[in-house]
Protein backbone atom coordinates (compact mmCIF):
# COMPACT_ATOMS: atom_id res chain seq x y z
CA UNK A 1 0.00 0.00 0.00
CA UNK A 2 1.37 3.39 -0.83
CA UNK A 3 1.94 5.83 1.59
CA UNK A 4 -0.56 8.19 2.66
CA UNK A 5 -0.13 11.49 1.38
CA UNK A 6 -0.10 14.53 4.14
CA UNK A 7 -1.55 17.90 3.55
CA UNK A 8 -2.57 21.27 5.09
CA UNK A 9 -5.80 22.42 3.81
CA UNK A 10 -5.10 24.39 1.03
CA UNK A 11 -2.07 23.51 0.41
CA UNK A 12 -3.09 22.02 -3.10
CA UNK A 13 -6.20 22.87 -5.28
CA UNK A 14 -9.40 20.82 -5.71
CA UNK A 15 -7.95 19.45 -8.65
CA UNK A 16 -4.19 18.45 -7.34
CA UNK A 17 -6.37 16.49 -4.39
CA UNK A 18 -8.59 14.98 -7.08
CA UNK A 19 -5.11 14.06 -9.36
CA UNK A 20 -3.78 12.52 -6.34
CA UNK A 21 -6.76 10.73 -5.42
CA UNK A 22 -7.29 9.25 -9.37
CA UNK A 23 -3.38 7.96 -8.89
CA UNK A 24 -4.08 5.84 -5.91
CA UNK A 25 -3.30 8.00 -2.83
CA UNK A 26 -5.07 8.45 0.21
CA UNK A 27 -4.60 11.60 1.66
CA UNK A 28 -4.61 12.37 5.02
CA UNK A 29 -5.47 16.42 5.51
CA UNK A 30 -5.13 18.31 8.87
CA UNK A 31 -7.28 21.05 8.81
CA UNK A 32 -8.68 23.72 11.71
CA UNK A 33 -12.13 22.95 13.12
CA UNK A 34 -13.64 24.69 15.90
CA UNK A 35 -10.24 25.91 17.61
CA UNK A 36 -8.80 22.85 17.50
CA UNK A 37 -6.84 20.30 14.52
CA UNK A 38 -8.60 18.12 13.21
CA UNK A 39 -7.03 15.15 10.45
CA UNK A 40 -9.35 13.88 8.02
CA UNK A 41 -9.01 11.10 5.47
CA UNK A 42 -9.72 11.43 1.70
CA UNK A 43 -9.74 8.58 -0.65
CA UNK A 44 -11.04 7.13 -3.99
CA UNK A 45 -11.61 3.00 -4.67
CA UNK A 46 -12.13 3.68 -8.09
CA UNK A 47 -15.84 4.04 -8.00
CA UNK A 48 -16.96 6.29 -5.06
CA UNK A 49 -14.81 9.05 -3.27
CA UNK A 50 -14.72 9.11 0.22
CA UNK A 51 -14.03 12.02 2.63
CA UNK A 52 -13.84 10.74 6.41
CA UNK A 53 -14.30 12.99 8.76
CA UNK A 54 -14.15 13.30 12.67
CA UNK A 55 -17.84 13.42 12.85
CA UNK A 56 -19.06 12.12 9.18
CA UNK A 57 -18.20 9.76 6.58
CA UNK A 58 -19.03 11.92 3.22
CA UNK A 59 -19.24 9.41 -0.14
CA UNK A 60 -19.61 10.70 -3.16
CA UNK A 61 -20.00 9.34 -6.38
CA UNK A 62 -19.09 11.98 -9.29
CA UNK A 63 -16.08 13.51 -9.48
CA UNK A 64 -17.63 16.98 -10.00
CA UNK A 65 -19.64 15.73 -6.71
CA UNK A 66 -16.16 15.43 -4.78
CA UNK A 67 -14.63 18.53 -6.17
CA UNK A 68 -17.39 20.71 -4.71
CA UNK A 69 -17.08 19.14 -1.84
CA UNK A 70 -13.32 20.07 -1.45
CA UNK A 71 -13.98 23.51 -2.32
CA UNK A 72 -17.23 23.75 -0.44
CA UNK A 73 -15.21 22.71 2.83
CA UNK A 74 -11.96 24.58 2.60
CA UNK A 75 -9.96 21.55 1.84
CA UNK A 76 -8.52 22.78 -1.87
CA UNK A 77 -6.60 26.06 -2.05
CA UNK A 78 -8.70 28.23 -4.99
CA UNK A 79 -7.59 27.51 -8.42
CA UNK A 80 -7.12 31.03 -9.75
CA UNK A 81 -5.56 32.00 -5.90
CA UNK A 82 -2.77 30.39 -6.73
CA UNK A 83 1.14 31.90 -6.51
Amino acid sequence: MTTPLRLESGEYTAEEILDALESGRRILLTIELLGSLQEISLRYDGDIYYCDTPTRLHKHREKAEMHACIERMGYGRSESGST
